[in-house]
C-alpha cells in the first residue's frame, strides 16, 4: 500500500471512530474494517420483507449458511430509484427464491420521513461510509469475517450495483461477483 493510501486509511479511522462512536475504520487494500461496540435491542424490521436491518444479524447468518451478504444502501421513502428497484426486482417471487438460495438480504435504509432506531442510523451511516456510497440504491455484495478479540468485521467486497429492470439482469450481475 502507498504512503498515500496508508494516510488516507488512518484519517478515515479516526474521522468514523470520532463521528460515529460505535464504528471506526480502516481501509486496507479493498478491504476496510469497522467496529460495532453498540449492539442494543431493536424493535424496527425492513420495508422488504425477509431482509435483516442489523449488520451482527446479517454476519451470524452469513457464518451459518455461507453465503455472502447483499446490503441494499436504500431511501425507501424517498428515492424513486428505490422503489423501482424494489417493484421490478426485489418484490418479485423468482427474485425471493433466488435470494433464499445464495445471498444474506441486509437493509440499510435512509428514510426522510419516518425515523429508524438512532442504533440503526448510526450503523448504515457508518456502513455508507465504508462503501463509499454516493447514490441511491446502492447494492454491494460482501462477506464479512469477524475478529472476535477486537470485535471488528473484515469486509471482503465482492461487487457492487444499482437500479436494474429486471429480476434476471440483477441476479446474473449479481451471481457474477459472488463466483469472483
Amino acid at each position: 500500500m502507498s504512503v498515500s493510501g496508508l494516510k488516507k486509511s488512518g484519517i478515515i479511522a479516526v474521522v468514523l471512530f470520532a463521528v460515529f462512536n460505535i464504528s471506526g475504520l480502516k481501509a486496507q487494500t479493498n478491504q476496510p474494517t469497522y467496529v460495532v461496540k453498540d449492539k442494543s435491542a431493536v424493535a424496527y424490521s425492513a420495508e422488504n420483507p425477509g431482509w435483516l436491518v442489523s449488520v451482527d444479524e446479517a454476519y451470524a447468518e452469513s457464518k451459518k449458511t455461507g453465503k455472502p451478504i447483499m446490503a441494499n444502501f436504500t431511501g425507501s421513502d424517498w428515492c424513486v430509484w428505490c422503489k423501482r428497484l424494489t417493484a421490478n426486482v426485489f418484490s418479485k417471487d423468482d427474485f425471493k427464491q433466488w435470494a433464499e438460495k445464495n445471498v444474506v438480504l441486509l437493509e440499510l435504509d435512509f428514510p426522510r420521513m419516518k425515523a429508524i432506531p438512532d442504533n440503526i442510523k448510526a450503523q448504515n451511516a457508518s456502513l455508507q461510509q465504508a462503501f463509499e456510497v454516493a447514490g441511491f440504491p446502492t447494492v454491494w455484495v460482501f462477506s464479512l469475517n469477524k475478529d472476535e478479540k477486537a470485535n471488528q468485521f473484515m469486509v471482503d467486497k465482492l461487487g457492487k450495483t444499482g437500479f436494474t429492470n429486471t429480476v434476471e439482469e440483477f441476479t446474473s450481475g449479481v451471481e457474477q461477483m459472488i463466483k469472483k
